[in-house]
Protein backbone atom coordinates (compact mmCIF):
# COMPACT_ATOMS: atom_id res chain seq x y z
CA UNK A 1 0.00 0.00 0.00
CA UNK A 2 1.32 3.43 -0.92
CA UNK A 3 1.79 5.89 1.21
CA UNK A 4 2.92 9.51 1.94
CA UNK A 5 4.43 10.70 4.76
CA UNK A 6 6.99 13.82 5.89
CA UNK A 7 9.84 13.45 8.23
CA UNK A 8 11.96 15.64 9.99
CA UNK A 9 15.45 16.06 10.96
CA UNK A 10 17.64 18.77 12.35
CA UNK A 11 21.39 19.64 13.07
CA UNK A 12 23.40 22.27 15.07
CA UNK A 13 25.85 24.66 13.83
CA UNK A 14 29.46 24.60 15.51
CA UNK A 15 28.74 27.37 17.43
CA UNK A 16 25.23 26.03 19.10
CA UNK A 17 26.54 25.37 22.65
CA UNK A 18 25.69 21.80 22.91
CA UNK A 19 27.99 21.23 19.66
CA UNK A 20 30.95 23.66 21.68
CA UNK A 21 31.20 21.29 24.29
CA UNK A 22 31.18 18.35 22.63
CA UNK A 23 34.01 19.88 20.67
CA UNK A 24 35.97 20.94 23.00
CA UNK A 25 35.28 17.21 25.00
CA UNK A 26 36.80 15.76 21.69
CA UNK A 27 39.81 17.74 21.70
CA UNK A 28 40.63 17.24 24.73
CA UNK A 29 40.57 13.80 23.67
CA UNK A 30 42.68 14.41 20.88
CA UNK A 31 45.07 15.82 22.65
CA UNK A 32 45.62 12.96 25.12
CA UNK A 33 45.88 10.45 22.23
CA UNK A 34 48.49 11.66 20.65
CA UNK A 35 50.47 11.73 23.26
CA UNK A 36 49.48 8.55 24.73
CA UNK A 37 47.30 6.12 22.45
CA UNK A 38 46.51 4.24 25.70
CA UNK A 39 45.01 6.85 27.09
CA UNK A 40 41.28 6.34 28.89
CA UNK A 41 39.42 9.36 28.71
CA UNK A 42 35.75 10.08 29.75
CA UNK A 43 35.05 14.11 29.96
CA UNK A 44 32.24 15.61 30.03
CA UNK A 45 32.14 19.86 29.44
CA UNK A 46 29.44 22.51 30.11
CA UNK A 47 29.46 26.10 28.87
CA UNK A 48 27.55 28.98 30.16
CA UNK A 49 27.42 32.44 30.50
CA UNK A 50 31.49 33.54 30.25
CA UNK A 51 32.34 30.01 31.71
CA UNK A 52 33.35 26.73 29.96
CA UNK A 53 33.13 24.06 32.89
CA UNK A 54 35.19 20.84 32.21
CA UNK A 55 34.76 17.44 34.11
CA UNK A 56 35.53 14.13 34.23
CA UNK A 57 38.12 10.88 34.34
CA UNK A 58 41.51 10.85 32.35
CA UNK A 59 44.30 8.26 32.54
CA UNK A 60 46.74 8.83 30.73
CA UNK A 61 50.85 9.59 30.23
CA UNK A 62 49.68 12.76 28.43
CA UNK A 63 48.93 16.23 29.48
CA UNK A 64 46.52 18.31 28.23
CA UNK A 65 46.14 22.27 28.90
CA UNK A 66 42.82 22.37 29.41
CA UNK A 67 42.45 26.21 29.31
CA UNK A 68 44.18 26.62 26.40
CA UNK A 69 42.43 23.81 24.57
CA UNK A 70 38.93 25.10 25.39
CA UNK A 71 39.69 28.48 24.68
CA UNK A 72 41.28 27.34 21.13
CA UNK A 73 38.40 26.13 20.50
CA UNK A 74 36.13 29.27 21.16
CA UNK A 75 38.22 31.01 19.05
CA UNK A 76 38.36 28.49 15.98
CA UNK A 77 33.95 28.39 15.80
CA UNK A 78 34.04 32.25 16.12
CA UNK A 79 33.63 33.53 19.56
CA UNK A 80 35.73 36.05 19.27
CA UNK A 81 33.22 39.04 19.72
CA UNK A 82 31.74 39.39 23.42
CA UNK A 83 28.70 40.54 21.69
CA UNK A 84 28.25 36.83 20.45
CA UNK A 85 27.43 35.50 23.57
CA UNK A 86 31.09 34.63 24.84
CA UNK A 87 35.13 35.89 24.15
CA UNK A 88 37.69 33.20 23.58
CA UNK A 89 40.29 35.53 25.65
CA UNK A 90 38.01 36.03 28.23
CA UNK A 91 36.19 33.59 28.86
CA UNK A 92 36.50 31.51 32.82
CA UNK A 93 37.57 27.79 31.94
CA UNK A 94 36.82 25.72 34.75
CA UNK A 95 38.70 22.54 35.15
CA UNK A 96 38.37 19.24 37.49
CA UNK A 97 39.75 16.55 36.05
CA UNK A 98 40.20 13.02 38.05
CA UNK A 99 41.45 9.43 37.38
CA UNK A 100 39.30 6.33 36.27
CA UNK A 101 38.06 4.06 38.56
CA UNK A 102 40.59 1.49 39.46
CA UNK A 103 38.23 -1.02 39.54
CA UNK A 104 37.01 -0.17 35.80
CA UNK A 105 40.08 0.02 34.47
CA UNK A 106 40.72 -3.36 35.87
CA UNK A 107 37.35 -4.68 34.25
CA UNK A 108 38.56 -3.21 30.79
CA UNK A 109 42.31 -4.36 30.75
CA UNK A 110 45.85 -3.17 31.43
CA UNK A 111 46.61 0.16 31.19
CA UNK A 112 47.87 1.11 28.39
CA UNK A 113 47.49 -1.98 26.91
CA UNK A 114 44.50 -3.06 24.90
CA UNK A 115 40.87 -2.95 26.19
CA UNK A 116 39.89 -6.80 27.00
CA UNK A 117 36.36 -5.65 27.88
CA UNK A 118 33.82 -2.87 27.36
CA UNK A 119 34.12 -0.46 29.24
CA UNK A 120 31.04 -0.05 30.27
CA UNK A 121 27.33 -1.12 29.76
CA UNK A 122 25.36 0.23 27.08
CA UNK A 123 23.39 -0.40 23.92
CA UNK A 124 24.81 1.11 20.61
CA UNK A 125 22.36 1.68 17.21
CA UNK A 126 23.94 1.55 13.46
CA UNK A 127 21.95 2.48 10.53
CA UNK A 128 22.67 2.52 6.75
CA UNK A 129 19.71 3.06 3.90
CA UNK A 130 19.91 3.70 0.19
CA UNK A 131 18.42 6.85 -0.16
CA UNK A 132 21.50 9.16 -0.75
CA UNK A 133 24.59 8.13 -1.90
CA UNK A 134 26.30 8.30 1.46
CA UNK A 135 23.79 5.45 2.68
CA UNK A 136 22.05 7.42 4.97
CA UNK A 137 18.74 9.22 5.55
CA UNK A 138 18.19 12.08 3.45
CA UNK A 139 16.81 14.91 6.03
CA UNK A 140 19.82 14.42 8.19
CA UNK A 141 21.92 14.95 6.05
CA UNK A 142 20.27 17.93 4.13
CA UNK A 143 19.84 19.03 7.82
CA UNK A 144 24.63 18.53 8.62
CA UNK A 145 24.67 20.38 4.93
CA UNK A 146 22.84 23.55 5.55
CA UNK A 147 24.76 23.76 9.30
CA UNK A 148 28.02 23.40 7.42
CA UNK A 149 27.21 25.89 4.32
CA UNK A 150 25.72 28.24 7.03
CA UNK A 151 29.15 28.35 8.85
CA UNK A 152 31.34 28.22 5.17
CA UNK A 153 29.00 31.55 4.70
CA UNK A 154 30.11 33.07 8.14
CA UNK A 155 33.46 32.56 7.67
CA UNK A 156 33.46 33.48 4.03
CA UNK A 157 31.46 36.78 4.92
CA UNK A 158 29.10 36.14 2.17
CA UNK A 159 26.77 37.47 4.62
CA UNK A 160 27.97 40.14 6.90
CA UNK A 161 27.84 39.97 10.65
CA UNK A 162 27.13 36.64 11.60
CA UNK A 163 27.72 34.62 14.74
CA UNK A 164 28.84 31.31 14.98
CA UNK A 165 25.39 29.84 16.93
CA UNK A 166 22.48 28.74 14.69
CA UNK A 167 20.31 25.55 13.72
CA UNK A 168 18.98 24.07 11.10
CA UNK A 169 15.97 21.81 10.78
CA UNK A 170 14.60 19.93 7.22
CA UNK A 171 11.61 18.17 6.32
CA UNK A 172 11.14 16.21 3.56
CA UNK A 173 8.28 14.18 2.13
CA UNK A 174 8.16 10.83 1.05
CA UNK A 175 6.03 8.48 -1.20
CA UNK A 176 6.12 5.12 -1.24
CA UNK A 177 9.28 5.02 1.33
CA UNK A 178 11.18 7.56 -1.10
CA UNK A 179 12.14 11.23 -0.14
CA UNK A 180 10.87 13.33 -3.03
CA UNK A 181 11.34 16.74 -2.00
CA UNK A 182 11.70 18.96 0.47
CA UNK A 183 8.40 20.28 2.37
CA UNK A 184 10.16 22.57 4.66
CA UNK A 185 13.34 24.27 5.74
CA UNK A 186 14.07 26.26 9.30
CA UNK A 187 17.09 27.89 9.80
CA UNK A 188 18.05 29.98 12.86
CA UNK A 189 21.65 32.29 12.01
CA UNK A 190 22.78 34.36 14.65
CA UNK A 191 23.54 37.92 13.70
CA UNK A 192 25.04 41.24 14.66
CA UNK A 193 22.64 44.03 15.29
CA UNK A 194 23.58 45.70 11.71
CA UNK A 195 22.08 42.96 9.94
CA UNK A 196 18.25 43.54 8.86
CA UNK A 197 16.06 40.32 9.28
CA UNK A 198 14.36 40.74 5.80
CA UNK A 199 17.93 40.87 4.04
CA UNK A 200 18.82 37.97 6.31
CA UNK A 201 16.36 35.76 5.25
CA UNK A 202 16.57 36.84 1.00
CA UNK A 203 20.32 35.71 1.74
CA UNK A 204 20.19 32.50 3.23
CA UNK A 205 17.00 31.21 1.06
CA UNK A 206 20.06 32.33 -2.02
CA UNK A 207 23.56 31.52 -0.31
CA UNK A 208 22.26 28.80 1.66
CA UNK A 209 18.73 27.09 0.66
CA UNK A 210 18.89 26.85 -2.58
CA UNK A 211 22.25 25.47 -3.14
CA UNK A 212 22.21 22.94 -0.64
CA UNK A 213 18.73 21.48 -1.65
CA UNK A 214 18.71 21.85 -5.28
CA UNK A 215 15.77 20.63 -7.13
CA UNK A 216 14.32 19.15 -3.90
CA UNK A 217 13.34 23.00 -3.01
CA UNK A 218 10.13 23.77 -5.33
CA UNK A 219 7.40 26.72 -5.07
CA UNK A 220 5.67 24.63 -2.44
CA UNK A 221 8.74 24.65 0.21
CA UNK A 222 8.20 26.42 3.01
CA UNK A 223 10.88 28.37 4.73
CA UNK A 224 11.15 29.83 8.26
CA UNK A 225 14.64 31.89 8.74
CA UNK A 226 14.31 33.45 12.63
CA UNK A 227 10.93 32.61 12.54
CA UNK A 228 10.66 34.43 16.14
CA UNK A 229 12.24 37.67 15.18
CA UNK A 230 15.77 38.74 15.52
CA UNK A 231 18.37 36.38 17.00
CA UNK A 232 20.94 38.48 18.34
CA UNK A 233 21.62 36.84 21.62
CA UNK A 234 22.51 33.67 21.34
CA UNK A 235 25.58 30.93 22.42
CA UNK A 236 26.09 30.43 25.56
CA UNK A 237 24.92 33.73 27.15
CA UNK A 238 21.16 32.82 25.64
CA UNK A 239 21.35 28.55 26.08
CA UNK A 240 23.73 26.11 28.08
CA UNK A 241 25.60 23.92 26.66
CA UNK A 242 25.97 20.45 27.71
CA UNK A 243 28.06 17.48 25.90
CA UNK A 244 26.09 14.84 24.18
CA UNK A 245 22.72 16.47 24.12
CA UNK A 246 22.78 16.47 19.96
CA UNK A 247 23.02 12.26 19.84
CA UNK A 248 19.98 12.42 17.93
CA UNK A 249 21.44 14.70 15.19
CA UNK A 250 25.14 13.00 15.79
CA UNK A 251 23.45 10.09 14.37
CA UNK A 252 20.87 9.65 12.05
CA UNK A 253 18.26 12.60 12.72
CA UNK A 254 15.74 10.18 14.42
CA UNK A 255 15.07 7.86 11.55
CA UNK A 256 16.97 5.03 13.42
CA UNK A 257 17.41 4.43 17.02
CA UNK A 258 20.28 5.68 19.12
CA UNK A 259 21.89 4.36 21.91
CA UNK A 260 21.32 5.69 25.69
CA UNK A 261 25.10 7.01 25.75
CA UNK A 262 26.74 10.33 24.43
CA UNK A 263 29.87 9.77 21.93
CA UNK A 264 32.07 12.99 21.87
CA UNK A 265 34.66 13.01 25.13
CA UNK A 266 34.89 9.11 24.89
CA UNK A 267 37.62 7.27 24.30
CA UNK A 268 37.36 4.17 21.99
CA UNK A 269 37.37 1.14 25.25
CA UNK A 270 33.50 3.11 25.70
CA UNK A 271 31.71 1.36 23.64
CA UNK A 272 29.16 4.22 22.86
CA UNK A 273 31.70 5.35 20.75
CA UNK A 274 33.58 2.26 19.23
CA UNK A 275 30.27 -0.01 19.19
CA UNK A 276 28.45 2.97 17.49
CA UNK A 277 31.12 3.07 15.00
CA UNK A 278 31.21 -0.25 14.32
CA UNK A 279 27.81 -0.81 14.04
CA UNK A 280 27.02 1.86 11.35
CA UNK A 281 30.18 0.19 9.69
CA UNK A 282 28.17 -3.23 10.01
CA UNK A 283 25.24 -1.18 8.61
CA UNK A 284 26.68 0.51 5.45
CA UNK A 285 28.22 -2.79 3.96
CA UNK A 286 25.36 -4.90 4.23
CA UNK A 287 23.50 -2.16 2.44
CA UNK A 288 26.01 -1.35 0.05
CA UNK A 289 26.03 -4.87 -0.96
CA UNK A 290 22.70 -5.49 -1.89
CA UNK A 291 21.24 -7.07 0.97
CA UNK A 292 18.87 -4.59 2.44
CA UNK A 293 17.70 -1.39 1.44
CA UNK A 294 17.09 -0.22 5.00
CA UNK A 295 19.46 -2.06 7.92
CA UNK A 296 19.16 -1.37 11.39
CA UNK A 297 21.48 -3.41 13.70
CA UNK A 298 21.59 -2.97 17.84
CA UNK A 299 24.32 -4.11 19.75
CA UNK A 300 24.79 -4.51 23.59
CA UNK A 301 27.79 -4.63 26.01
CA UNK A 302 28.27 -5.91 29.67
CA UNK A 303 31.22 -3.63 31.64
CA UNK A 304 34.31 -5.87 31.54
CA UNK A 305 32.83 -8.46 28.93
CA UNK A 306 34.50 -8.14 25.05
CA UNK A 307 32.02 -10.28 23.26
CA UNK A 308 28.44 -8.35 22.89
CA UNK A 309 25.75 -9.76 25.00
CA UNK A 310 23.20 -9.67 21.97
CA UNK A 311 22.84 -8.59 18.58
CA UNK A 312 19.68 -7.74 16.97
CA UNK A 313 18.98 -6.54 13.00
CA UNK A 314 16.16 -5.92 11.40
CA UNK A 315 16.01 -4.84 7.43
CA UNK A 316 12.19 -3.87 7.64
CA UNK A 317 11.28 -5.91 5.36
CA UNK A 318 13.80 -4.94 2.90
CA UNK A 319 16.36 -7.63 3.21
CA UNK A 320 17.24 -10.11 0.36
CA UNK A 321 17.77 -12.69 3.62
CA UNK A 322 16.39 -13.16 6.45
CA UNK A 323 17.69 -11.24 9.52
CA UNK A 324 19.20 -14.53 11.25
CA UNK A 325 21.22 -15.03 8.47
CA UNK A 326 22.29 -11.74 8.00
CA UNK A 327 23.30 -12.15 12.05
CA UNK A 328 25.14 -14.89 10.99
CA UNK A 329 27.14 -13.17 8.47
CA UNK A 330 28.10 -10.43 10.77
CA UNK A 331 29.22 -12.65 13.69
CA UNK A 332 31.37 -14.27 10.92
CA UNK A 333 32.78 -11.18 8.97
CA UNK A 334 32.96 -8.17 11.68
CA UNK A 335 35.04 -7.32 14.79
CA UNK A 336 32.80 -7.58 17.84
CA UNK A 337 34.99 -7.17 20.86
CA UNK A 338 36.23 -3.49 21.56
CA UNK A 339 40.29 -4.70 21.08
CA UNK A 340 39.58 -5.63 17.94
CA UNK A 341 36.63 -3.10 16.50
CA UNK A 342 39.91 -0.52 17.82
CA UNK A 343 42.19 -2.56 15.65
CA UNK A 344 40.46 -2.94 12.56
CA UNK A 345 39.17 0.83 12.76
CA UNK A 346 42.32 2.25 13.95
CA UNK A 347 39.98 4.31 16.64
CA UNK A 348 43.27 5.23 18.81
CA UNK A 349 44.20 8.17 17.15
CA UNK A 350 43.13 12.03 17.64
CA UNK A 351 40.17 12.21 14.89
CA UNK A 352 37.47 12.98 17.10
CA UNK A 353 37.04 16.77 17.01
CA UNK A 354 36.43 16.31 13.08
CA UNK A 355 33.67 14.37 14.88
CA UNK A 356 32.14 16.78 16.99
CA UNK A 357 29.95 18.96 14.68
CA UNK A 358 28.20 17.59 11.23
CA UNK A 359 27.48 14.04 12.69
CA UNK A 360 29.90 11.35 13.12
CA UNK A 361 28.21 9.59 9.59
CA UNK A 362 27.88 10.14 6.17
CA UNK A 363 31.32 12.08 5.64
CA UNK A 364 33.97 9.95 3.80
CA UNK A 365 37.23 11.20 4.50
CA UNK A 366 40.19 9.05 5.34
CA UNK A 367 39.70 9.38 9.21
CA UNK A 368 35.96 8.19 9.32
CA UNK A 369 37.20 4.31 8.53
CA UNK A 370 34.03 3.57 10.34
CA UNK A 371 32.47 4.94 6.50
CA UNK A 372 34.25 2.44 4.82
CA UNK A 373 31.74 0.00 2.55
CA UNK A 374 35.26 -2.11 1.25
CA UNK A 375 33.37 -5.69 2.95
CA UNK A 376 30.21 -4.77 0.61
CA UNK A 377 31.68 -6.79 -2.29
CA UNK A 378 33.48 -10.05 0.03
CA UNK A 379 29.52 -9.90 1.68
CA UNK A 380 27.55 -10.17 -1.33
CA UNK A 381 29.87 -12.96 -2.73
CA UNK A 382 29.31 -15.21 0.42
CA UNK A 383 25.72 -14.74 0.25
CA UNK A 384 25.55 -15.88 -3.19
CA UNK A 385 24.10 -12.55 -4.85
Amino acid sequence: MSRSFLFTSESANEGHPDKVCDQVADAILDSLLAQDPGSRVAVECMISTGTVHVAGEVTTRGFADVQKIARGVLRDVGYVNPDFGIDWQDAGVWVSLHEQSREIADGVGVEGGPARGAGDQGIMFGYACDETPELMPLPVMLAHRLCRRMADVRRQRLIPDLGPDGKSQVTVEYRDGHPTRVASVVIAQQHGKSLVESRLRREMIEQVIRPVCGGLFDDGTRTHINAAGTFTLGGPEADTGVTGRKTVSDTYGGMARCGGGGISGKDPTKVDRSGTYVARWIAKNLVAAGLARRCEIQLAYVIGEASPASIFMDTFGTGRRDESELEALVRRRFPLEPAAIIQELDLNRPIYRATAVFGHFGRECAEFTWERAERAAALKAEMGE
